[in-house]
């Protein structure tokens, strides 16, 4: 019995790591209501591309600039986190899919 759950943990363990590398292939994007900012993450929560229109410089000064930036890299963290979570959410399931109401 014990050998068996250390064989499914260690099974999990390698899982978590392909599921992990899948993700970092995994691009999110998010732009902001104007479209002047895009924001690309992976599904790892790590931003990989900031594109900004030269034009928002003059039309929102660098306040307006930084408020909009940190908008959409908001929201580009917030669209991985919810990939991330079905991911793992969908590896766990297939690990332990006898657990009544736990997923």
């Amino acid at each position: 019995m014990f050998g068996d759950m250390m064989g499914k943990l260690k099974e999990a363990q390698k899982q978590m790591e392909e599921a992990k590398k899948r993700l970092d292939n995994v691009y999110v994007d998010a732009v902001t209501e104007n479209g002047k900012i895009k924001v690309t993450a992976t599904g790892n929560k790590k931003i990989k591309q900031i594109s900004i229109d030269e034009s928002i410089i003059n039309d929102y000064g660098k306040e307006g600039l930084e408020d909009l930036l940190v908008v959409a890299v908001n929201k580009a963290i917030e669209n991985a986190e919810k990939i991330n979570e079905a991911e793992m959410a969908s590896m766990a399931k297939g690990i332990m899919p006898n657990i009544p109401g736990l997923f």
